[in-house]
C-alpha cells in the first residue's frame, strides 16, 4: 500500500536537472583521468600504451568494487532520507566509509604484493616491454586504492543527499592535478608509465582529502562525526553489504570477464605483423577510451536513478519510483541518440589523435562504428535500467542475470566469434560477443521491471 504521507512530487523537474547535470559532468571528468593517462603516454610508444591499458582494466575492476559498495550505502542512506530518518542516514554513512576504507586497504595490500603474478595470471604471455610498463603503473595506481575508496564513499553520500555538485567540482580538481602532473613527468621528464601512475596517485590523494573534509561538515544533511572513532554497527553494515556485495560481485565478475577476454585479445598480436594487421591490444585500449565517453551522460543518469528511486522506495511511493525510472530511462536514450552519431561519423577524425599506426587506427575505427550502432539501441536497458532495481533492493536478481550473461555471452561468444578455431573475426568478434551480452541483459531487466517484482523488496 502506498504511503499516504508521501509528498505528491518527490522530485521536481528542476530538482532532477540539478541532480543529473553535475553527475554527467562528474562522470565525464572521471572518464578523462584514465583517458588522459592513455593519451599522454602514447608518446612513449605502443608498448607503454598497452601496459597502461592492461592495468587500467584491473583498476576499473577495483573502482567498480568501491562503486558497488558505495551504491549499497547510497541506497540505504537514500531510503532513510525518503523516510525522513536523518539520524539513521548519518549512522549508515559512517558505516559505508569504514567498509570502503577497509576493503581499499586490503585490495591495495594484495595488489602491491602480487602485482606481477596477477598480470601473468590474467594476461598470460605478453612482451617484456609491455610487462615492464604495466608493473610500474600497477605499483603506483594500486597505492591509490584506499583513497579511491574514500572518494567513492563520500561522492555516493553527497549524491544520496541530492547534492551532486560537490563530487563534480572534486572531479574537476582531480583532472587538473592529474593532467598537470602527467604533463610534467611524461613530457618533461620522459617518465612514461611511471609519470602517468604518479599523476593518478597524487590526484586520488587530493580527491580523498577534499571530500573527506567536506563530508564531516555539520552543515550537510548527512555528515560523519567523530571520524577517527570507529563504531561498526553490524546490522547497518549487513544491510549495506546486502546490496553492495551482490552489486560488487556483479561488477567484479563483469570486469573479470573483460579481463579474460583481454587475454584472448593479447593472443591476436602474437606472431602477427602489427604494421599490416594492427595491434589488437592497442586498438582495444584506444577504442575503450573513446567509446566510454559516449556512455557518460547515461552513466550519470544511472547514478542519479539510485538517489531518486531509493528515496521513492524509502517513502513507499512505488508509483513515483516507476514513473521516475521511465522518465530517466528516456533521458538516457535521448543522450545516446545525440552522442552515438557523433561517435560513428567522428571516429575517423578522433582516432588519429592517439598516434597509432595506420593499421591499428583502421581497426579502432571499425570497432567504434560497430559500438555506436549497438550502444544506441540497448545500452540504457542493459546498464541504466538495472540501477532502479538495485535502488529498490533487487540487487541479487541483477547479479545473477549479469553473471550468467557475462559467462555465456560475453566470454563464450567472444571466443567463438574472435578466436581462430571459431569464426576468426579477431578483435571485432570479441566486441560482437560483448554486444550479445548487452542484448541478453536488456531483455531480462526489461521483463523484470515490467513485472513489478522489484517493488516487493525491503531494504530498511
Amino acid at each position: 500500500m502506498e504511503n499516504q504521507q508521501a509528498p505528491k512530487t518527490l522530485f521536481t523537474r528542476q530538482a532532477l536537472v540539478r541532480l543529473m547535470i553535475p553527475l554527467i559532468v562528474e562522470q565525464m571528468l572521471l572518464m578523462t583521468v584514465g583517458m588522459a593517462d592513455t593519451m599522454m603516454v602514447t608518446t612513449a610508444g605502443e608498448a607503454v600504451v598497452s601496459g597502461v591499458s592492461l592495468v587500467d582494466n584491473i583498476n576499473i575492476l577495483i573502482i567498480n568494487i568501491f562503486s558497488a559498495l558505495s551504491t549499497g550505502g547510497a541506497v540505504v542512506v537514500s531510503q532513510y532520507l525518503g523516510r525522513r530518518e536523518v539520524e539513521n542516514a548519518r549512522s549508515a554513512a559512517k558505516q559505508l566509509l569504514y567498509v570502503n576504507l577497509i576493503v581499499g586497504a586490503a585490495l591495495m595490500a594484495v595488489a602491491l604484493l602480487l602485482r606481477e603474478h596477477i598480470l601473468l595470471l590474467l594476461f598470460g604471455s605478453i612482451s617484456p616491454e609491455i610487462m615492464d610498463a604495466a608493473l610500474v603503473y600497477f605499483l603506483l595506481t594500486a597505492a591509490a586504492y584506499p583513497f579511491i575508496a574514500i572518494y567513492n564513499a563520500g561522492a555516493a553520500l553527497f549524491r544520496a543527499m541530492g547534492n551532486s555538485k560537490v563530487s563534480m567540482f572534486n572531479s574537476l580538481i582531480v583532472n587538473i592535478i592529474n593532467i598537470t602532473v602527467n604533463a610534467v613527468l611524461i613530457y618533461g621528464f620522459n617518465m612514461g608509465s611511471a609519470g602517468a601512475g604518479i599523476g593518478t596517485l597524487v590526484s586520488r590523494i587530493a580527491a580523498a582529502a577534499i571530500i573527506g573534509v567536506m563530508i564531516t561538515r555539520p552543515s550537510n544533511l548527512v555528515y560523519i562525526e567523530n571520524l577517527f572513532q570507529p563504531q561498526l554497527h553490524w546490522p547497518t553494515v549487513k544491510t549495506i553489504l546486502g546490496i553492495g556485495v551482490p552489486n560488487g560481485i556483479e561488477n567484479g565478475m563483469f570486469q573479470i570477464g573483460k579481463l579474460l577476454v583481454l587475454n584472448l585479445i593479447t593472443s591476436f598480436d602474437l606472431g602477427v605483423d602489427l604494421v599490416v594487421k594492427g595491434s589488437s591490444v592497442a586498438a582495444n585500449a584506444i577504442a575503450n577510451s573513446i567509446a566510454g565517453v559516449v556512455n557518460v551522460p547515461s552513466q550519470g543518469i544511472g547514478l542519479g536513478m539510485i538517489t531518486v528511486v531509493g528515496q521513492c522506495m524509502g517513502a513507499e511511493d512505488h508509483t513515483q519510483a516507476s514513473g521516475y525510472t521511465k522518465k530517466l530511462l528516456l533521458a538516457s536514450y535521448c543522450a545516446m541518440w545525440v552522442m552515438n552519431p557523433l561517435l560513428f561519423f567522428g571516429s575517423p577524425a578522433l582516432v588519429p589523435l592517439f598516434n597509432l599506426t595506420p593499421a591499428t587506427a583502421a581497426l579502432t575505427i571499425q570497432i567504434l562504428r560497430w559500438y555506436a550502432v549497438f550502444t544506441v539501441i540497448v545500452w540504457p536497458l542493459s546498464f541504466t535500467l538495472p540501477n532502479a532495481l538495485r535502488a529498490a533492493g533487487d540487487a541479487k536478481f541483477t547479479m545473477v542475470i549479469s553473471m550468467l550473461s557475462m559467462w555465456i555471452c560475453r566470454i563464450g561468444c567472444s571466443y567463438f566469434f574472435g578466436s581462430p578455431w571459431g569464426l576468426g573475426l579477431g578483435l571485432l568478434g570479441v566486441w560482437l560477443g560483448m554486444f550479445a551480452d548487452w542484448v541478453v541483459r536488456a531483455l531480462f531487466f526489461t521483463v523484470r521491471f515490467a513485472s513489478g517484482k522489484w517493488k516487493l523488496h525491503k531494504v530498511i
